[in-house]
């Protein structure tokens, strides 16, 4: 049986979108008769070694009172000692530089093909979550990315943006392939949109607070929309102290205390109820270099979708990737707070076209963007690396 490594920075299991993303990775490998071991951090409270969507799991214990990088470091420590005890993997499929590079530059030394998941660079991603971090760091950091990236067999990445981002570092764009983050339709189907009689309309987001994510946008838009009609925005989502005391205050600078409810995040078989309560969901994502440049393919924008709720997200084209423009959802000029604020009150002021987009957006992402099609151009790559392992010399 085909022995592989699947190596991630991320706790697993978690409510982050990385974590529904690799447990739908281990599900297909897994579906394909892979034997699949994943090594993923502890959080100190689940068991060090389980099992999870079939697949065999190694938790590396953490020290919580290191900062990221030290973490990181450690991780990155702990996977070359594995792979110093354990040689036998064909495939290596990794999610981060932490631990890539060494498993990129032993590659001939263990014999394994190696497979990079690209969805954030470090150099890029790491100064929305730590400001003032020393730039010499950062270069080092993009030098590391290079190297595994070209030191890598094969490469995926969730968008065209983030496939011309690589390509443009000199990658053959020929080894990298667009996977497109999904949904499962067990978890996430459409259902009516709540009435509007006698209650005061949900404006939904879920997600991290980080700062790309473009939250203040929504925050600013506020106002405008309060000034024709109730709303209440509710905000779910994971974030460090920094962005939560950063957003208390931009509430309560504009007054929104009453209209604003900012709330823990939740476990994600939870996410489709909460979705449920809501009117219209928003993913405002910022003008900045981790959207534009880099690019994504936000989890959020797909589940919104497919449980049938009008969406709202800024004209980009990590964004137009999913959605056709005033079909599946109305987009707004990037970081725009008042066009924001005027295609919500479209939204809200007419029912049909809010139940038009839903119907839209939710038959497009059941139909060409769920984890089993994801799972399947997985496999594909995976089977085309496994054929050059057996090509003759």
């Amino acid at each position: 049986m085909t022995k592989i490594l699947y190596t991630a920075f991320d706790l697993v299991p978690s409510p982050k979108g990385a974590s529904t993303h690799i447990l739908h990775n281990l599900r297909g490998l897994v579906n394909r008769n892979f034997d699949v071991r994943l090594l993923t951090p502890s959080d100190g409270v689940l068991a060090l070694e389980d099992t999870i969507e079939g697949a065999q799991v190694t938790r590396i214990s953490q020290d919580l009172t290191q900062n990221f990088l030290a973490r990181a470091a450690h991780f990155g420590r702990a996977v070359a000692a594995h792979l110093a005890l354990y040689s036998d993997y064909q495939v290596v499929q990794y999610r981060n530089i932490w631990d890539g590079l060494f498993i990129a530059q032993n590659k001939k030394r263990f014999g394994y093909k190696t497979l990079f998941e690209v969805n954030g660079l470090p150099s890029i991603e790491l100064k929305y979550h730590y400001p003032g971090l020393d730039s010499e760091l950062l270069l080092k950091i993009k030098e590391q990315e290079l190297a595994t990236l070209h030191l890598s067999d094969a490469i995926i990445c969730p968008s065209n943006v983030t496939r011309d981002y690589i390509a443009s570092l000199g990658v053959d764009r020929k080894r990298v392939t667009v996977i497109p983050n999904g949904v499962s339709p067990s978890d996430f189907s459409p259902s009516p949109l709540p009435t509007r009689e006698n209650r005061t309309p949900v404006l939904l987001y879920i997600g991290t607070l980080a700062d790309w994510q473009g939250l203040e946008v929504v925050i600013r838009a506020l106002p405008k929309v309060l000034e024709q009609r109730p709303v209440q925005l509710w905000i779910v989502g994971r974030g460090r102290s920094r962005q939560r005391k950063a957003l208390a205050k931009q509430v309560r600078k504009l007054g929104l205390e009453a209209g604003v409810s900012v709330r823990a995040a939740v476990p994600h078989h939870e996410i489709p109820a909460l979705i449920a309560q809501a009117d219209l969901c928003v993913a405002p994502l910022g003008l900045n270099d981790r959207n534009v440049t880099q690019g994504a393919c936000p989890i959020k924008i797909l589940e919104y979708m497919a449980a049938g709720r009008p969406l709202l997200a800024p004209n980009l084209p990590i964004v137009r990737e999913l959605v056709r423009e005033d079909v599946d959802a109305l987009l707004f000029s990037p970081n725009d707070a008042e066009d924001l604020a005027r295609q919500a009150l479209l939204l809200l002021d007419r029912l049909e076209l809010s139940n038009r987009i839903a119907q839209s957006a939710s038959e497009r992402a059941l139909t060409k963007f769920t984890w089993h099609e994801a799972q399947k151009k997985l496999v594909r790559v995976y089977e085309k690396l496994l054929s050059e392992v057996t090509e003759p010399l």
